[in-house]
């Protein structure tokens, strides 16, 4: 009997905590979510998207901040240090939570700072050139490239997967070219369709509506399987590079020392949305994949997060770059 009075004993002061009342009424205003890179680039895309089913879900608001710079350090930093009540929250992937703090270690880890609520989506990348640019297919642009080193030109932001998968294409292929970084996906796309720069390795949800629009060129996409939305473009495999296989995954997370049971909410709220057939058509429409229903929990995310982190940050390192 003592034990069970000290038991509900707990319970009470418990709820009665600030802690505790705060994970009961949470959310009781709008929730703010904080996208790095420009708006209108594939990630604030999402985003948004999923914001409007979040917010039928949680009852409240959904805000999409965009705070850029510095690659996406900027927007990751300021999340991570806010108040850890369930209210800011933080969106990106590998480039803008993992691979750009490698360049510049100490400020921020994702580990140590970060604590995982979803994966929303998923999806892989195009290699794909200005419409005047003259190989016609993969194998020809990487005979194109070897035969003039350093002459093309590829955007991206720096740290990003998209800026990864050029250093892969470089070690696999042998070939050379000059790296453009950009702030975001959008403004990138802005120089491609101006004829600014030659080649960009993008996510799909930035190069589809151009791609349709016949603006730009696809090469292949960097997946074992043809997109869906776009069956005719080849994949890495068939078009001349077996096993360049480049995703990009988009996530949500929140100061580290938010409450347990309001990360479970956010995370319920992620899951109800991403089970909304308007939601579902709108990811497939830019090429995205949802996560399977197994990859949508706090734990799968921790779990996923720590072997990105050990797969991209060496790599990284070992290739000394630094962030500017």
């Amino acid at each position: 009997m003592q034990r069970r009075a000290l038991f509900l004993l707990a319970c009470s002061a418990a709820a009665a905590s600030p802690i505790g009342a705060l994970a009961q009424s949470y959310p009781a205003k709008a929730v703010s979510i904080v996208v790095p890179y420009p708006a209108g680039g594939p990630t604030d895309t999402l985003t948004r998207i999923l914001a409007e089913e979040m917010r039928r879900a949680l009852g409240q608001s959904v805000l999409v901040e965009n705070v850029t710079g510095a690659s996406g350090a900027v927007g990751v930093t300021k999340a991570a240090r806010a108040t850890p009540d369930g209210y800011t929250l933080s969106v990106g992937h590998a480039g803008s939570h993992i691979t750009i703090w490698a360049m510049q270690p100490g400020s921020f880890e994702l580990l140590r700072d970060m604590a995982p609520v979803a994966m929303f989506a998923v999806n892989p990348l195009f290699i794909s050139a200005r419409k005047s640019l003259e190989p016609a297919n993969l194998r020809e642009l990487l005979a194109w490239l070897k035969a003039n080193p350093d002459k093309a030109t590829m955007g991206g932001a720096l740290g990003t997967i998209a800026h990864m998968a050029s250093l892969d294409l470089r070690q696999r292929t042998g070939v050379t070219f000059q790296f453009v970084p950009y702030r975001g996906g959008a403004p990138a796309m802005q120089d491609l369709l101006a004829g600014q720069i030659d080649l960009l390795i993008d996510q799909a949800a930035n190069s589809l509506p151009q791609l349709r629009a016949g603006k730009i060129k696809a090469y292949a996409v960097t997946a074992g399987e043809r997109l869906a939305v776009a069956p005719e473009i080849p994949t890495v495999d068939e078009a001349g590079l077996p096993g360049f296989h480049v995703s990009v995954w988009h996530a949500i997370w929140v100061p580290r020392a938010t409450p347990a049971a309001v990360i479970e909410r956010l995370n319920a709220a992620i899951r109800e949305a991403l089970a909304s057939a308007s939601l579902q058509r709108r990811f497939a429409d830019l090429g995205q994949d949802i996560p399977p229903v197994e990859m949508q929990t706090v734990r799968a995310l921790t779990e996923f997060q720590k072997s990105e982190v050990e797969r991209w940050a060496p790599l990284l390192k070992a290739a000394n770059l630094k962030a500017e």
